[in-house]
């Protein structure tokens, strides 16, 4: 074992083996112990790099993550390199992981991050909506109360947002975002992500509840829905004067970054040019 012991977060492919990087075979590779969410799946996944597993794979995984973090840290302060590796893509994103992370940082160990694919980040990017502000809802809660004020906080939400879904509730959930949203809400549906089929539909929550190939197939399902649309003036100016200023500071000039910002946060063009005006000329000095 070694001398410094870390907890390490792999992240591994969400769908092209390909995508597994340099870095993640080394941290699979180098590891004492291999704590993985499926170890089937891990089995294969360390076949592919050409890494023996031996004795080190264990399982950890959603029912025992609890129970099992005293003896991560255990191991871990006597000096074993422990991989965590969930199913797909980053530990602790809608997947296992958090508990571990906490347990060690509470023990005033080591943890570590080998970055790899993010579903989440892949189909944000991939939406087409805006990306500069968004936050991650992961997957909604299945019914009552919980799923019905997670939805209206989506339906308010000014950002875009981003969520996980499965194949046999996509349908489901495109018609409550749908009732909860409006049915003009613009959204962008991927799945199969770095597969052979990806799949990435664009177009509105009520075209999307009428489109079968939007919720009809296989695959983990990333949703993305855009930001609702403000009435004009209500962004207050210091949050104008921001989305102004990282416009600026992208190399826009200042009428593009002007109609850049009044297109992407609805306020009036006159305004968002009054404010990209004196911004540039206070960077002028």
């Amino acid at each position: 074992m070694s001398s410094s012991g870390a907890l390490i977060l792999v992240g591994t492919p969400i769908g092209n083996l390909g995508d597994l990087t340099p870095r993640a075979v080394e941290a699979l590779r180098d590891a004492d112990v291999i704590a993985a969410e499926d170890t089937r799946r891990t089995r294969a996944l360390l076949s592919h790099a050409g890494v023996r597993a031996g004795r080190r794979l264990r399982a950890v995984h959603a029912r025992n993550e609890r129970r099992l973090a005293a003896t991560i840290v255990d191991e871990v302060r006597r000096g074993a390199r422990v991989v965590y590796a969930t199913d797909a893509g980053m530990p602790g994103i809608s997947d296992p992981g958090e508990r571990l992370v906490r347990a060690c940082l509470d023990a005033d160990l080591a943890v570590e991050v080998v970055p790899g694919p993010s579903a989440l980040l892949t189909g944000l990017v991939l939406s087409g909506l805006p990306t500069r502000r968004f936050v991650f809802e992961g997957f909604l809660p299945r019914k009552g109360k919980a799923r019905a004020e997670r939805l209206a906080a989506v339906a308010a939400e000014t950002r875009t947002v981003v969520l996980f879904e499965s194949p046999v509730r996509v349908a489901a959930t495109l018609d409550d975002l749908a009732a909860a949203c409006g049915p003009e809400r613009e959204i962008a549906v991927a799945r199969e992500l770095t597969k052979r089929f990806e799949e990435v539909w664009r177009g509105t929550l009520g075209e999307a509840v009428a489109e079968s190939a939007a919720s009809g197939g296989r695959g983990e399902y990333v949703v993305i829905v855009g930001p609702v649309a403000r009435e004009p003036g209500e962004l207050g100016d210091d949050g104008l004067d921001e989305a102004v200023d990282a416009a600026l500071e992208s190399g826009l000039s200042t009428r593009d970054a002007a109609a850049h910002v009044a297109a992407e946060l609805s306020v009036p063009k006159r305004r968002a040019y009054d404010a990209a005006t004196r911004l540039a000329r206070a960077r002028r000095g």
